[in-house]
C-alpha cells in the first residue's frame, strides 16, 4: 500500500530495533513521516514474541508463547487502526484466537505496508551507543546465520527501541532454591505438557500463565500444585480447584528442602518433581550504552517520558511498547506516530528539564496512589490512545469500541476459562 509522504518534513535515518508488533507499527509510521528505516530482527522471521519457537530448559529463544496460547484479549483490542484484525476464512475465527492467528495478522499487516523489505533478518543488535560529537547512534549487529557471526556498524540519526518486555525471564527467591536438585524452569520455555506426564508439579504465579499453564498440565501430570502470594484461594481458581481433584491451591512456597519437599507459607507441604515459575519478565537491554542516563532494573526502565522520550536523549532515542502489564496495539500506534511526528518536526517536545520534571511528578502521584486493577490499566492506556490521538491526527476510539474491548476483558477475567469455552 503506498504511502505519502510530506517532503517539506525532516527526513532522518532510523534505526528500529526489533519486528514484532512495536517495531512493525514503528516502522509503519516512520515511513508515512518520510523517513529512511532499517529494522534490525534477531530472528529469521518478523513477529517478536508471537513468531513460535519450540523450546527446551536449556534452549535460548525470545518467545515466550507456548503451543496452547491463546490471545487473552479480544481481537479488538489486538489492532491497528486502519488495518482490523478480522476474522479470515479458513483461519482461526474466534474472538481469542491462538497465537499463530497473530502471528498471521502481523505478516499481513508488513505486507500491506510494505515493510519486509525493510527487515535485515538474523541481525542481532549488539550495541547501541552514542556517537559523539555528532549526537547520531552507533548500531553494532551480529549475523546470526554464521558460526563467528559477521558484525556491521552502522550511523543513524536516531534508533527506536521496540524489543519487548517479554524476554528475560524473572525468577522469585526462595530459601533453599539453590539446593533443590529437581527440576527448575520458568515458562518462558515451556511449550507442551507432555514433558510433566505423572509428574508432581508445582507452578508458582497466580497472574495469567499460571494459572492457563497449570489447567493445561492437570491433564497429564500425576499433581498439579498452584503457588500464590493470596492469603486465601483467588477467586478465578476457586472453580477450577474445585472441577479438578489434583489441582491444589497453597500460599506462595518459604522453603524448597534437598529431598525434593515444597514447603509453603500455609504449613502444607509436597514432595515434587519439577518446579514451574511463571512468574514474570524483567526489563533487559544489554546491547544499549547511554553512559548511565538511563537505568533498567528488574520492573523498571527510566527516566522515561510518558514510557516513551528519556527526556535527555530526546527525540533521537525513544522506545515502544515498555508498559508490560497490558498492552493494546493502539497505544503502540499511538507512541509510534508520536515518535515519527515528533523527529519529522511535525510535532515538538517540551524541554529536557520540563520532561523531567513531569517524570517526577508523575512518580510522585505513583507512590500515593493505591495499586491498580488490570482492568484500570486497559482503560487509561486507552485514554492514552486518544490523548495522543488528538496530538498526532487519530481518530477517537469509538465509544462502543471502547466498551467492547473493557468488558470483553473484564469477562475473561472473571472466569479463567471464559475464551477456553467459546
Amino acid at each position: 500500500m503506498p504511502m505519502a509522504v510530506d517532503s517539506l518534513k525532516s527526513s532522518k535515518h532510523v534505526c528500529v530495533v526489533g519486528a514484532g508488533p512495536s517495531g512493525l507499527i514503528s516502522a509503519r509510521e516512520l515511513l508515512k513521516e518520510g523517513h529512511s528505516v532499517v529494522v534490525l530482527e534477531q530472528n529469521h522471521d518478523l513477529g517478536g514474541q508471537w513468531l513460535y519457537q519450540d523450546a527446551d530448559a536449556t534452549a535460548t529463544v525470545h518467545s515466550s508463547v507456548y503451543a496452547s496460547l491463546r490471545i487473552n484479549t479480544p481481537r479488538t483490542s489486538m489492532e491497528f487502526t486502519d488495518f482490523m484484525f478480522t476474522p479470515v476464512e479458513g483461519r482461526d475465527t474466534r474472538n481469542f484466537p491462538g497465537h499463530r492467528e497473530l502471528f498471521l495478522y502481523l505478516k499481513d499487516f508488513a505486507r500491506c505496508f510494505g515493510l519486509t523489505e525493510l527487515i535485515r533478518f538474523n541481525a542481532e543488535v549488539v550495541h547501541v551507543g552514542l556517537a559523539t560529537p555528532t549526537h547520531k547512534w552507533i548500531v553494532r549487529s551480529r549475523d546470526r546465520r554464521t558460526d563467528g557471526g559477521e558484525f556491521a556498524e552502522e550511523i543513524f540519526d536516531a534508533v527506536v527501541v521496540a524489543t519487548g518486555p517479554f524476554s528475560l525471564p524473572r525468577l522469585p527467591k526462595i530459601r533453599g532454591m539453590e539446593e533443590w536438585k529437581r527440576k527448575q524452569l520458568h515458562c518462558h520455555v515451556y511449550r507442551i505438557p507432555d514433558p510433566f506426564q505423572d509428574e508432581v508439579v508445582v507452578v508458582v504465579g497466580g497472574s495469567i500463565s499460571g494459572p492457563e499453564i497449570a489447567l493445561e498440565l492437570v491433564h497429564v501430570a500425576k499433581e498439579v500444585h498452584i503457588s500464590t502470594k493470596h492469603s486465601e484461594i483467588p477467586e478465578k481458581l476457586v472453580k477450577p480447584v474445585a472441577k479438578h481433584a489434583h489441582l491444589h491451591w497453597h500460599q506462595e512456597i518459604e522453603l524448597l528442602c534437598e529431598d525434593g519437599t515444597v514447603l509453603f507459607a500455609d504449613g502444607s507441604s509436597v514432595v515434587a518433581d519439577t518446579i514451574l515459575y511463571c512468574t514474570g519478565y524483567s526489563y533487559s537491554f544489554p546491547f544499549l550504552d547511554t553512559k548511565g542516563i538511563i537505568h533498567v532494573d528488574e520492573n523498571r526502565i527510566g527516566p522515561l517520558y510518558e514510557h516513551t522520550f528519556p527526556p535527555s536523549l530526546a527525540p533521537s532515542l525513544s522506545f515502544v511498547g515498555i508498559p508490560n502489564k497490558f498492552i493494546i496495539f493502539r497505544f503502540l500506534e499511538s507512541q509510534a506516530r508520536w515518535i515519527a511526528q515528533v523527529l519529522s518536526g511535525k510535532r515538538k517536545l517540551p524541554s529536557a528539564d520540563e520532561l523531567m520534571k513531569a517524570i517526577e511528578e508523575v512518580e510522585r502521584h505513583q507512590k500515593l496512589e493505591e495499586p491498580k486493577y488490570f482492568i484500570q490499566l486497559a482503560a487509561e492506556l486507552l485514554e492514552y490512545y486518544d490523548r495522543y490521538g488528538d496530538q498526532c491526527d487519530f481518530p477517537h476510539l469509538e465509544d462502543w469500541r471502547r466498551e467492547i474491548i473493557l468488558k470483553d476483558l473484564e469477562n475473561c477475567l472473571n472466569n479463567i476459562e471464559t475464551f477456553r469455552d467459546e
